[in-house]
């Protein structure tokens, strides 16, 4: 009976330590990298479509590494910047903000691909066990290698 009682309390305060934690984290998240979208790659069957004024939104649903939403241009500068809004529908349901910054350095340009969005708790408790940054910061390195490669065969 003492050993149930003693899991039991270090059962509880394992979860709230977990619940603390997770209460400490921000409520923004901001992933970030610089050097084509490497989404599409992760899904040979992935069906899309573009709409709005000159192809500013693009709608897509792909499997399980892809999943299912929306992506759309919100401001542009031409040659300096590009932001988007980011709208997940599946696996899970969030809404980010995407930005391709582009500076020029040297004789080429250094492209700087981010996005940020709330956290909300849920998130926070799940942020505490998955690195968003490391998950997602792959990906955008390998867009941004492929951005590279292409950019680069192009005369």
């Amino acid at each position: 009976m003492r050993v149930l009682k003693t899991g039991g309390i270090v059962a509880a305060l394992v979860i709230a330590g977990v619940l603390i934690a997770a209460a400490t984290r921000s409520d923004m998240f901001r992933v970030q990298r610089s050097a084509s979208n490497p989404f599409e790659q992760q899904d040979p069957r992935l069906k899309g479509s573009y709409s709005g004024a000159a192809s500013a939104a693009y709608a897509f649903a792909g499997n399980g590494n892809v999943g299912k939403g929306t992506i759309e241009i919100i401001e542009s500068a031409p040659a300096s910047w590009v932001t988007m809004t980011l709208h997940m529908l599946a696996p899970f349901e969030t809404r980010n903000t995407v930005r391709f910054l582009l500076e020029p350095q040297g004789d080429g340009t250094r492209v700087t691909w981010a996005m940020q969005g709330p956290v909300p708790y849920l998130a926070k408790i799940i942020h505490l066990f998955i690195d968003m940054d490391r998950m997602v910061g792959s990906e955008f390195e390998a867009g941004l290698a492929s951005l590279k490669a292409i950019v680069e065969k192009t005369p």
